[in-house]
């Protein structure tokens, strides 16, 4: 963190220093007692089943110099407390202020699927002439996300910031803080939909990254989706890119699928062709890779430039990684899912050369009412993509089990079960050699565990 004291907190907060030192400097900022170390302003925040007030002392004692509160509190000789109407406003507050003393170009991204493969692939593009701080992992909410602007230091030339949403207003506060040029919507799938309701209620979610985008700045959207294609006209400065929409700006053509090895494609810019390799698998990649190309194209790279920085692309963990056990290859894909994300993975197996395929699938988590359709549905997908073997583990997961059966798949090669534990203790009985297996679930089903144990069959 650079050049903060503790009055600059209290003046982004428009809190109050109860006793302490306004000139003391604050190093860094977070939430997590357990993580603080010298210099650090601790911001407790109250959580479903836990108080963060409750660990102000601790926090002091690993060598916070100051600390919010919204509640009584005693003195601490030589500490610094900041009293404010409400911490997780705060935490707000304080990026939003600090984000202002850099005058960087920043580029924010959301979608239903496939935002953090695009916030990387972006990223990857734009560090080749740039120094670049991205989102890490998925620090991309509303306690995420203002730790991430905290990382930013003199250095730092341009921002690529990922944002998430459960619900509405997050986003458009997530987008007052990065305070984007440039704003990437990937698609508009069913994530979220318990609590939103409908598709269009999730554009319309999605849609609040704009509402701080600058004056000058650009909405980089997905023509093949029909809802963001149905806002043309609508949003100023849009540009789109495309697959199958030949209207859009920027489209791909000449697609080459190589497995596991990647996926090619050519694309015209400037009335020149270019070929455009991605070293990881699967066709949604082609839409990961163009949204890179409109954006840095927006900022002036080459086209060089921009295949060099695709070509060096590194997905982040559990993130469609291709892993070898052996003579057993993983997909590990196990941070999340939806419909749209357990089809991709699922065409992804299928184009894998290997003696079998396994399916080995988890609850797709927030459905509500469509869980069901949308699991059984991506058993019907299991069985048209010619996959060997299904296993799954959750509650609604037993859906995909019955799309699967329905639509035509052997009994004997689909097993399912009520918990992840259950899976994970029986998978290596029955992933065996030469083996290509797709481990994939929402992030809250711990399908890590699952992976680990085929892992350990190949030791």
């Amino acid at each position: 963190m650079y050049d903060m004291k503790v009055k600059d907190i209290v003046a982004a907060t428009g809190g109050t220093l109860m006793w302490g030192d306004g000139e003391t400097p604050v190093t860094h900022i977070d939430t997590d007692s357990r993580k603080i170390t010298p210099g650090a302003l601790f911001v407790p925040i109250d959580g479903e089943t836990f108080d963060g007030h409750s660990f102000i002392a601790a926090a002091f004692e690993g060598g916070a110099v100051a600390s919010l509160t919204h509640k009584d509190t005693d003195t601490i000789v030589g500490k610094a407390v900041i009293k404010v109407d409400d911490t997780f406003k705060a935490l707000a507050d304080i990026a939003r202020y600090y984000r202002k003393k850099f005058s960087i170009p920043s580029v924010a991204i959301t979608g239903s699927v496939g935002k953090t493969t695009t916030k990387d692939m972006i990223a990857a593009v734009l560090s080749v002439k740039k120094e670049v701080l991205k989102t890490q992992g998925n620090f991309n909410n509303e306690i995420g996300l203002p730790l991430t602007v905290f990382n930013l230091e003199p250095k730092h030339e341009m921002m690529v910031l990922e944002m998430g949403m459960s619900g509405f207003g997050e986003i458009e506060k997530l987008s007052s803080i990065g305070m984007p040029d440039v704003a990437v919507i990937t698609n508009i799938g069913m994530s979220h939909i318990e609590k939103l309701g409908s598709q269009e209620g999730i554009l319309k979610a999605k849609l609040e990254i704009l509402t701080h985008l600058s004056e000058d700045g650009i909405a980089v959207l997905n023509g093949d989706d029909k809802l963001l294609w149905g806002m043309k006209g609508k949003i100023k400065n849009a540009l789109y890119y495309a697959c199958d929409n030949k209207e859009a700006d920027i489209t791909a053509y000449d697609v080459e699928n190589f497995g596991q090895d990647g996926i090619s494609f050519k694309t015209e810019i400037d009335a020149a062709e270019y070929t455009v390799k991605v070293n990881t698998p699967g066709i949604h990649n082609v839409y990961n890779a163009l949204a890179a190309i409109c954006v840095a194209r927006h900022y002036n790279y080459d086209m060089c430039d921009i295949i060099k920085g695709i070509d060096a692309f590194v997905p982040s963990a559990m993130r469609m990684n291709i892993e070898k056990f052996g003579t057993i290859t993983v997909i590990n894909d196990c941070y999340n899912a939806s419909p749209a994300s357990m089809s991709a993975g699922l065409d992804v197996l299928k184009d894998i050369k290997a003696g079998k395929r396994a399916a080995i699938l988890g609850d797709m988590l927030e459905m509500g009412d469509f869980a069901k359709e949308a699991h059984y549905n991506v058993g019907k997908k299991v069985f048209e993509n010619g996959i060997d073997l299904l296993l799954t583990a959750g509650e609604n997961a037993k859906y995909i089990a019955q799309g699967a059966l329905d639509a035509g798949m052997d009994k004997a090669n689909v097993k399912s079960y009520a918990k992840t534990r259950q899976l994970a203790e029986e998978v290596q009985n029955l992933i065996d050699c030469d083996f290509a297996v797709l481990v994939k679930a929402s992030r809250g089903m711990n399908f890590e565990q699952i992976t680990k144990k085929i892992g350990e069959k190949a030791v």
